[in-house]
Protein backbone atom coordinates (compact mmCIF):
# COMPACT_ATOMS: atom_id res chain seq x y z
CA UNK A 1 0.00 0.00 0.00
CA UNK A 2 1.55 3.19 -0.76
CA UNK A 3 1.87 6.08 1.87
CA UNK A 4 2.54 9.59 1.72
CA UNK A 5 4.30 11.89 4.76
CA UNK A 6 4.52 15.40 5.02
CA UNK A 7 7.42 17.31 6.54
CA UNK A 8 4.78 19.61 8.19
CA UNK A 9 7.36 22.27 9.68
CA UNK A 10 8.51 22.62 5.64
CA UNK A 11 4.55 23.51 4.33
CA UNK A 12 3.62 26.62 3.87
CA UNK A 13 -0.07 25.88 3.23
CA UNK A 14 -0.10 26.65 -0.29
CA UNK A 15 -2.77 23.97 -1.15
CA UNK A 16 -1.42 23.01 -4.59
CA UNK A 17 -1.17 19.16 -3.51
CA UNK A 18 -4.11 19.50 -2.37
CA UNK A 19 -5.79 20.60 -5.89
CA UNK A 20 -3.60 18.18 -7.52
CA UNK A 21 -4.96 14.76 -5.90
CA UNK A 22 -7.07 12.92 -7.80
CA UNK A 23 -8.42 10.97 -4.69
CA UNK A 24 -9.27 14.07 -2.47
CA UNK A 25 -7.33 12.43 0.48
CA UNK A 26 -5.10 15.54 1.54
CA UNK A 27 -6.40 18.12 3.78
CA UNK A 28 -4.97 20.73 6.33
CA UNK A 29 -4.37 19.77 9.59
CA UNK A 30 -6.11 21.13 12.83
CA UNK A 31 -2.87 22.51 14.03
CA UNK A 32 -0.42 24.73 12.90
CA UNK A 33 2.99 24.10 12.16
CA UNK A 34 6.43 26.36 13.70
CA UNK A 35 6.12 28.69 11.06
CA UNK A 36 2.37 29.74 11.67
CA UNK A 37 0.68 27.43 8.81
CA UNK A 38 -1.82 24.44 8.85
CA UNK A 39 -0.14 22.23 7.48
CA UNK A 40 -1.20 19.09 4.69
CA UNK A 41 -1.67 15.61 5.68
CA UNK A 42 -2.96 12.84 4.93
CA UNK A 43 -5.18 11.39 7.93
CA UNK A 44 -4.22 7.15 8.80
CA UNK A 45 -8.27 6.52 7.88
CA UNK A 46 -7.73 8.35 4.26
CA UNK A 47 -4.46 6.64 3.98
CA UNK A 48 -5.49 3.78 2.46
CA UNK A 49 -7.45 5.59 -0.37
CA UNK A 50 -3.74 6.53 -1.90
CA UNK A 51 -3.21 5.26 -5.17
CA UNK A 52 0.68 6.26 -5.03
CA UNK A 53 0.57 8.44 -8.04
CA UNK A 54 3.13 11.30 -7.25
CA UNK A 55 0.82 13.78 -7.87
CA UNK A 56 1.20 15.49 -5.09
CA UNK A 57 4.78 15.33 -4.68
CA UNK A 58 5.94 16.88 -7.76
CA UNK A 59 3.28 20.17 -7.20
CA UNK A 60 4.69 20.84 -3.74
CA UNK A 61 7.31 23.73 -4.48
CA UNK A 62 8.78 23.13 -1.34
CA UNK A 63 9.86 19.29 -0.93
CA UNK A 64 7.42 18.09 1.84
CA UNK A 65 6.01 15.48 0.44
CA UNK A 66 7.44 11.82 -0.04
CA UNK A 67 5.46 8.90 -1.83
CA UNK A 68 6.45 5.49 -0.97
CA UNK A 69 4.98 2.66 -3.31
Amino acid sequence: MPKVTFREERCKGCALCIAACPVKIISFADRLNAKGYKPATVTEDKMKDCIGCGSCYRMCPDCVITVEK
